[in-house]
Order: C-alpha cells, then structure tokens, then sequence
C-alpha cells in the first residue's frame, strides 16, 4: 500500500523546528513523514509530537480560530515553581508501579541485525500501602527541561504492593505514538490503573526515540530510510502478543524480567489474562486493530485518535471497538477509519472529542500550558496542537468514556454512557 507524501505547512515546519527537546523527552505523537507511510531514518528532530497531518487529516488547518474566553489556562497550578504537574487519579484505589525489562529470546529485532528483541514497559496497578513506597518519575530519560522546568512525579509508587480488594485485574496495554515513549498517556494510564486494572505500557525499541535499559544502556531509534508506517504497526502488533505471554507467565508465578527484578506482592495472585483490552494514541492508536487480529486474546480496543495503515483496515474485526477522534479527524475525513468501520462486526463506536486536538490525548495537553517556553511552544503552536478544550476537561471526558468502554466489555458492568449523547459530557458527539 503507497502513500503520497503529503505538503507540509509553514505552521507545521515551524512546529518542527521547536520541539526537538520535547521529542526526546516526551515522544509524543509521530513524525509526519512516518505518518504519511516512511519513516526518515533520522532522530525525530521534530514534533510531529505536536501536530501529525497523516494521523489526523485536515486537523491544522481547520481548527477554530480563536480560542473561548476563559479557557486557555484552565489548569491545575504547579506546587512550586518549574514543577510540572498531571492531573490525579479518579479512581478508589492507591496506584503501584514497577518497570520490566522483557527479552523475546525467539524473535530477533526488526530494526537491528543480529539482535534478539527487547522491551521495556511499566505495569501500573491498584496498590496499597503506597505511602511506604517511593513516588515514581516518568520512565523517560530526561527529567529537567529547559529553564530547569521538571517533569511530573506521577501517581504511581515503585514496587507497592497490589491492593487485594481489587481481585482479580483485567489487563489493558498502552502503545504511544510514532517515535513516542510509553510515558506519553500516563494521566489516562495512572487513572485507569486508580480504576482497578493492570495497565501494561510499552515502549517499542527502535521505533521510540530512547528507550533507558537497565544499568544505563540507552537504545535509540533505529528505522532505516524509508520505513513504512505498516511495517511498524506490524512490530507493534508481534510486541503485544509477546507482551501478554510474559503477562501469562506472571500469572503462572514466573518471573519474566530479564535481570529477576523482584515483583510486587501479589502481582502474581492478580493478573488475569482472560480479559485483556488495548488502547493507544496516534499510531499507537492506529495499531489497536492489528493487535487485536493478531492475538485474539484481546478482548476490546479503543483508538485515540490514529490513523491506520497496512491489512488491518481491510480485515474483520469482530470484537468491540471504539474509535475517539480529535476535532476535526473522523471516518468521513480518514478514508483507513471509514475503510476499518465497515470491517468491524462486533460492538463500534466512532466518538468525537468537540474544540480537541491530535495532542489533545496524550499528556502534551496538560504540561504544554504549564511551561509553554520551556517546549518552545508558540499560543499559534499550541493551539495547532491542542485545540480549545480546557486540557483538564478533555482528560475528564477521556478517562470517563475509555473506562466506561473497557468496564463494560471486560467487566460486563454496563453503563448508559455508550448508548448516545450525554448531557453530562455535551463535547463528545456520536458519529452515526
């Protein structure tokens, strides 16, 4: 399948030209050249992090010129100067995490010759207990940005114990965006986990820009020119299925990391691969449907926002599905979402987030308004970006709709919320 390399904007090149830090850092979102079906070969010096015309088709060009009053800074304030802060969990339960470092000793690395496969990914859980365990950075490799602005510390804390009253966990993994790390959907992911389940984020080495291993090592991106969109999807796709094996082995009272990292108490006892869901942003969003095809384990998918590229468009799907677009991103504007949802034979849903932004579901949304110089973020830029929803709204709507989704189709604990319109959540339209 050939993509056309789309024309980029000025407003795009000079997004590209003030994010290099934050592309290292964060990783959020894809490099439009990836986006339109081929990877550069390089760093991504850019942010496409920022704005990713493939992903989501007509969104920079279209969004609302000016910005409501009053709901440009409508965040959380920092509990101290540089201080970047996530918006807290909603859920009843503490939050534990710990970081795996996993080995696919039966799968050489795509990307580099003579490689076995390596993954890095956190497991973020209901814990208990959590004030006796150290509060958890974000699993990124630089921590101070420019200005000496700092990156949250999240909810999570390292190696609690998982809370019993929440029995059993159903499982969800997270893939982030093109070149993104597995930090990117932490306010979404941290909350979920508050919620009651295992939430499994993966990084996918040498398609993300830097992924730290244990003792240091970094692995960084490796694509070589021309790498095709399809391509990653499809490693993404065989890293998932991976992933819920190591899960199963967990399960089964193994411990699959690579240097024995002792395991929180009763992770063991917790896991439950019977009901497992998926969920991603941009790319990672648009690899969901491959997972899901490859590894009929995966019970439940949501899409935030990406584009699809590759079979899995043109495949049936006959397991729940949601899609959750940005503003002006939807199946009558993404031809691989319209070509997708005549596919999908189990329960759809094709939702819209009103006045958002492709980076309005990743956490770009809360820590650009915080520190806007510190990302070299112009009001044009960010708006590009982001939208016009107030950032704490759009994780509010998100968190309540990917919830409700997975809760009721791994939980069976069903909620009017899905059947239509809600007066409570008046920005999310239902696209018939």
């Amino acid at each position: 399948m050939k993509h056309a390399r789309r024309r980029h904007s000025p407003l795009r090149a000079r997004v590209a030209g003030t994010t290099g830090a934050l592309a290292v850092i964060l990783g959020a979102g894809v490099a439009p050249a990836v986006a339109a079906g081929k990877s550069t070969g390089t760093p991504m010096a850019a942010a496409a992090a920022l704005d990713d015309p493939a992903q989501a088709p007509g969104q920079a060009a279209a969004l609302d010129a000016a910005q409501p009053p009053g709901r440009a800074a409508a965040l959380d304030a920092a509990p101290a100067p540089g201080q970047l802060t996530l918006p807290a969990p909603t859920g009843r339960h503490g939050v534990g995490t710990v970081d795996l470092h996993l080995r696919d000793a039966k799968r050489a690395d795509p990307w580099v010759p003579g490689q076995q496969r390596e993954l890095m990914v956190s497991l973020w859980y209901p814990a208990t207990h959590t004030s006796r365990y150290p509060a958890a950075q974000l699993p990124v490799s630089q921590q101070v940005l420019p200005g000496g602005v700092t990156l949250p510390t999240t909810a999570g804390h390292t190696g609690a114990p998982v809370g019993r009253k929440a029995g059993k966990l159903p499982v969800l993994l997270y893939s982030p965006g093109g070149r993104g790390n597995r930090a990117t959907g932490t306010a979404l992911v941290q909350d979920l986990a508050s919620r009651g389940y295992l939430v499994v984020t993966i990084d996918h080495t040498h398609d993300t820009n830097d992924v730290v291993f244990p003792g240091g090592r970094h692995e960084v991106s490796m694509l070589p020119p021309g790498t095709k969109s399809r391509d990653l999807i499809d490693v993404r796709a065989a890293d998932t299925h991976f992933v819920i094996n190591q899960l199963a082995e967990i399960a089964r009272g193994h411990n699959p990391d690579v240097e024995r990292k002792p395991l929180p108490h009763g992770l063991t006892q917790a896991v439950s691969t019977k009901h497992i869901g998926m969920f991603g942003a941009s790319l990672g969003g648009g690899s969901v449907a491959a997972a899901m095809q490859a590894d009929h384990r995966i019970d439940a998918g949501v899409n935030l926002d990406g584009q699809l590229f590759g079979r899995s468009e043109h495949q049936r799907l006959d397991r729940p599905y949601m899609l959750f677009s940005s503003e002006h991103h939807n199946r009558n504007s993404d031809p691989s979402w319209a070509r997708l949802w005549e596919n999908l034979h189990g329960e759809r849903l094709d939702l819209k987030l009103r006045g958002s932004g492709h980076n309005s579901f990743v956490d770009n949304q809360v820590l650009f308004p915080q520190a806007p110089g510190a990302f070299g973020i112009t009001p044009e830029v960010m708006q590009q970006a982001l939208g016009t929803i107030d950032p704490n709204r759009s994780i509010e709507v998100q968190r309540t709709y990917v919830a409700a989704f997975f809760d009721k189709h791994l939980r069976h604990q069903n909620s009017d919320l899905l059947d239509g319109p809600s007066r409570h959540y008046p920005e999310v339209d239902f696209i018939r």
